[in-house]
């Protein structure tokens, strides 16, 4: 009876772990145009809240948050350009 026990015991160890072990398959690479969404949607967030923190910094000057507003514009642009040409 003991022995039968751990055989058992054994077998269900050993058939846990070979289950535990198998990876689950490869998602298919995204196609160009998803990659271009992923990447614009990260660089709106990005910019949405680099946006935010410039306006709402306490000691910053109005004429300094429009000098810092001004240069992510266009950073922001040139990257969207960018993102459009791929």
């Amino acid at each position: 009876m003991e022995k039968l026990f751990i055989s058992t015991v054994l077998l269900l160890g050993l058939s846990m772990n070979i289950s535990a072990q198998k990876h689950p398959s490869l998602s298919p690479h995204p196609s160009k145009s998803e990659l271009i969404n992923m990447k614009s949607r990260e660089l709106d967030k990005r910019y949405n809240a680099e946006k935010k923190a410039i306006l709402n910094h306490p000691l910053a000057t109005k004429k300094m948050k429009q000098d810092q507003l001004k240069a992510l514009n266009e950073k922001y642009r040139s990257q969207k350009k960018l993102l459009k040409k791929m």
